[in-house]
């Protein structure tokens, strides 16, 4: 009951950002209810695959997968594009605090000079950080080649 429950928490939580940011990018006002959704959908699958012991790079990857072919979907069904949809249900799953953390150990090496434990941490989080775009990135992208791509002699 404690993982529905933290799965219910996580994808409201989850909705929050992905709609304050389909606002920022003029989404449609019909299509904002959407963005919150796939939003939620995506964080909430991360957070069950991350449960079951997932890393959150992989995760990361197959969340936005799933966002992805749920958006383009819905494009098909409500007539937009699938950007509309899915670059704001991705929003949520940014690696802010690896960011973070990267960046205020640069911060912390600049001002008290090199160790190596700060430089350890911040290359893994920095690492992390990149590696989590780049599965969103990749992971958005991927049911759009899939579904889209010419076939030669077709």
């Amino acid at each position: 009951m404690s993982l529905l429950w933290a799965l219910v928490q996580d994808m409201l939580l989850a909705a929050v950002p992905a709609l304050g940011f389909a606002m920022v990018f003029n989404v449609p006002a019909r299509a904002l209810r959407y963005c919150a959704l796939l939003g939620a959908v995506g964080h909430g699958s991360r957070m069950l695959m991350m449960h079951f012991g997932m890393n959150i790079e992989w995760a990361s990857f197959l969340a936005a997968i799933l966002i992805g072919i749920i958006g383009i979907q819905w494009s098909r069904w409500l007539l937009a594009h699938p950007k509309v949809f899915t670059v704001a249900a991705v929003i949520p799953m940014f690696p802010g605090i690896s960011a973070y953390t990267a960046m205020i150990s640069v911060v912390e090496i600049s001002h008290l000079g090199y160790s190596e434990a700060l430089m350890s941490v911040m290359i893994s989080n920095f690492l992390k950080a990149c590696f989590i775009v780049g599965a969103l990135s990749i992971g958005l992208s991927v049911p759009g080649l899939w579904l889209y791509r010419k076939r030669p002699g077709v």
